[in-house]
C-alpha cells in the first residue's frame, strides 16, 4: 500500500501541469489538493505503522532468542576453548534486532517495487522508461559490488572487535595486577594495537560503502536530470506533455530511492547477516537442552566408571580411566601434585565438563539423564576460582532463587560457619557485595561460596581447594561443614593440597599424571605415603585390594 501511495506526488504533478494549469480551474486544484492531502495523511499513518511493526518484530526476535544467546554464553566455555569476545552472541543478536528495527528492511521491502515504477515510466514514454531502466541497472550493479567488497572486511572487523573487547575485559578483571606490577602501559599498547587494526578495517569497509553510497546518490541526481532532459526533448517534438516531465522525474527518484537506501544501510545488513549466521552455527553446535524425565533425588551412591576427561577445545585427555565409588556418609579427599588432573576430575563429577568416555552416576543414573537445573538441586560445588555475582549476600547463598527459603539459607550459612560473619556486615544478609564480591575479602568470598554449595543440603558436595584463602578459624569451619554433610548422609569430595582440609574425610585418592594411583582409606594411604618409597612403586587400586 505504501509503494502505491508513493505515486501520489507524481500523479498530482501530472494533473496540475496537464489539467489544472491549461484549464485554470481553481475548483479542480482544490479537489486534487484535498484528495492528495488525505492520501499523504494515510501514507504517514502507514509509515508510522510500518516503523512500529519493525521495532516490535525486533523485540519479538530478542524475546524468542535472547535466552538461547545467554545459554550459549553460559555453556560455550564448558564445551570449547574461549576465543575472542565471550559476549559475541548477545552482540550478534543486538545487531540483528537493531537492523530489523531500522530503515534497512524498508529498503528491502521497496526494492521489488522498482519494476512497477519502471513499468509506469514506460507507460509515460518508452524513452523515459529506458532511461530509468539503465540508471536502475547501474545502481543495482553498485549494490552488488558494495556487497562483494564489504562482506570480507565487515567479517574481519567483527573478529577484531571481539579480540579488542576480550582484552579490555581481561584488563578490567585484572586491574589490581596491572596497577601493582606496572603492566597497564604494556597492556594499553596491546589494546591500542588491536584497536588500531579494528579501526583500520572498519575504515576500509566504511570507505567502500560510503564511496559507493555517494556515487549512487550522485547517479540518482544525474538520472533525474537525464529524465528531465529526455522529457524536455519529448515535449519539443510533441511526444509528451510538461506534466509527464515532472511526474517522470519524481517517479524515477522514487524508483531508485530503495537502491540508494539499501546501499547506505548495506554495512548494517552485512553485519546483521553475519551475526545471524554465527548465532545459527552456535545453536547447531550447542543445541538446547532437551526435556528430561524427572528422577528421584539421589540418596544412595556416587559411581565414577572409567572416566576420561578432555578440557574444552583440547585433544589430549587430562584424566584417564578414573574409577571409584562412594556411599552415603563417606567423605573423599583427592590429593596429588599440580596438573595431576584433580580439578578436571571433579569438574566431570559435577557435570561442568562432559567426560569423553566413561560415566559418572548418581544412584545408577548417568549425569546426562538429568537436566542441568534438576541436577543442580542435588549438587553443591565450590570451584577453585571462587566467583560471586553482583547482588546481596543472601542472593549469592540462595543461588538467586526467585522464591528462596530463608531458613535453608541461614542453615547453610551456619553449616559453613559464616552466619556470625555475615551478621557483622553493614546490612547483614542484605549487604550488596559488588561485582565478583569486590566488597569482601578473599576468605569471606570463599566461605560464602561454601555456604552456597551447602544450600538446601545437596546430596553431593564437591569442594575444590576450599581452604586456599582460609585462616585457622575458616579451616575449623570447613571441617565442621564436611562433617555435617557426612552426618546427614551426603557425599563430600574435597580436593586439597593442604592436609588440614582432609581432617573430616575417610577416603583418599592419590592422583598423578591424570590417573588414579591409589584409592582407599585415608589413614592407611597417608601412612603408606609417609613411608620410604619402595623399589617397586606401590599402587592401591581399591579399598581392600592386594598391592
Amino acid at each position: 500500500m505504501l509503494n502505491v501511495l508513493y505515486l501520489t506526488g507524481s500523479f498530482f504533478m501530472l494533473e496540475v501541469y496537464d489539467r489544472v494549469v491549461p484549464s485554470r480551474s481553481v475548483p479542480t486544484l482544490i479537489g486534487l489538493a484535498v484528495l492528495v492531502a488525505a492520501l499523504y495523511v494515510f501514507q504517514a499513518f502507514l509509515e508510522i505503522l510500518r516503523g512500529r511493526i519493525l521495532v516490535r518484530i525486533g523485540e519479538w526476535l530478542d524475546r524468542v532468542f535472547s535466552a538461547r544467546a545467554y545459554d550459549i554464553i553460559a555453556r560455550w566455555p564448558l564445551r570449547a576453548r574461549a576465543n575472542g569476545d565471550g559476549l559475541q552472541p548477545v552482540r550478534d543478536l543486538d545487531q540483528v534486532r537493531s537492523y530489523l528495527s531500522g530503515l534497512g528492511p524498508t529498503a528491502l521491502f521497496d526494492l521489488p517495487w522498482i519494476p512497477f515504477y519502471l513499468a509506469i515510466c514506460f507507460l509515460f514514454h518508452p524513452w523515459l522508461g529506458l532511461t530509468t531502466l539503465i540508471g536502475s541497472l547501474v545502481l543495482v550493479f553498485l549494490t552488488f559490488l558494495t556487497d562483494r567488497l564489504t562482506r570480507a572486511r565487515t567479517k574481519e572487523a567483527t573478529g577484531q572487535i571481539a579480540q579488542r573487547n576480550a582484552l579490555a575485559e581481561a584488563s578490567r578483571r585484572n586491574a589490581e595486577v596491572l596497577q601493582a606490577m606496572g603492566m597497564r602501559g604494556r597492556l594499553a599498547a596491546r589494546w591500542a594495537e588491536a584497536n588500531d587494526s579494528y579501526i583500520a578495517t572498519q575504515r576500509r569497509a566504511a570507505d567502500i560503502a560510503g564511496g559507493f553510497g555517494s556515487v549512487s546518490k550522485v547517479l540518482r541526481l544525474v538520472l533525474q536530470s537525464a529524465v528531465l532532459g529526455v522529457g524536455g526533448y519529448l515535449v519539443i517534438i510533441q511526444e509528451a506533455t510538461g506534466g509527464i516531465i515532472i511526474a517522470g522525474a519524481i517517479l524515477t527518484s522514487r524508483a531508485l530511492a530503495p537502491v540508494e537506501l539499501a546501499i547506505a544501510h548495506w554495512k548494517s545488513l552485512i553485519a546483521a547477516r553475519q551475526g545471524w549466521k554465527r548465532l545459527q552455527q552456535h545453536w547447531a553446535q550447542l543445541p538446547a537442552e532437551e526435556e528430561k524425565t524427572p528422577l528421584p533425588a539421589p540418596c544412595k551412591a556416587l559411581a565414577v566408571e572409567a572416566v576420561f576427561v578432555v578440557p574444552p577445545g583440547e585433544q589430549t585427555a587430562v584424566v584417564q580411566e578414573a574409577s571409584f565409588a562412594l556411599e552415603p556418609g563417606q567423605g573423599l579427599g583427592i590429593v596429588g601434585p599440580s596438573a595431576s588432573g584433580k580439578s578436571s576430575l571433579v569438574r566431570a563429577i559435577v557435570g561442568v565438563w562432559v567426560s569423553t568416555r566413561g560415566k559418572v552416576r548418581l544412584d545408577g543414573a548417568a549425569l546426562e539423564q538429568w537436566s542441568s537445573e534438576a541436577l543442580g538441586l542435588h549438587i553443591g560445588y565450590l570451584p577453585q576460582d571462587v566467583e560471586l555475582f553482583a547482588g546481596t549476600v543472601a542472593q549469592n547463598i540462595n543461588r538467586f532463587e526467585p522464591t528462596p527459603d530463608a531458613e535453608a539459607m541461614i542453615a547453610a550459612a551456619c553449616a559453613a560457619g559464616v552466619h556470625e560473619m555475615v551478621l557483622r556486615l553493614p546490612k547483614g544478609y542484605d549487604t550488596p557485595i559488588g561485582e565478583g564480591g569486590a566488597a569482601l575479602s578473599a576468605g569471606q568470598r570463599q566461605r560464602i561460596a561454601l555456604a552456597r554449595a551447602l544450600y538446601r543440603d545437596p546430596f553431593l558436595v564437591v569442594l575444590d581447594e576450599p581452604n586456599s584463602n582460609l585462616d585457622a578459624e575458616g579451616d575449623q569451619a570447613l571441617t565442621r561443614a564436611v562433617q555435617g554433610v557426612r552426618a546427614r548422609g551426603g557425599i563430600v569430595i574435597v580436593v586439597a593440597h593442604r592436609t588440614s582440609a582432609l581432617a573430616a574425610v575417610d577416603q583418599l585418592i592419590v592422583m598423578a599424571e591424570g590417573r588414579v594411583q591409589a584409592f582407599g582409606p585415608k589413614d592407611a594411604l597417608l601412612a603408606k605415603m609417609m613411608q620410604p618409597r619402595p623399589a617397586v612403586p606401590l599402587k592401591v587400586v581399591t579399598e581392600g585390594a592386594s598391592s
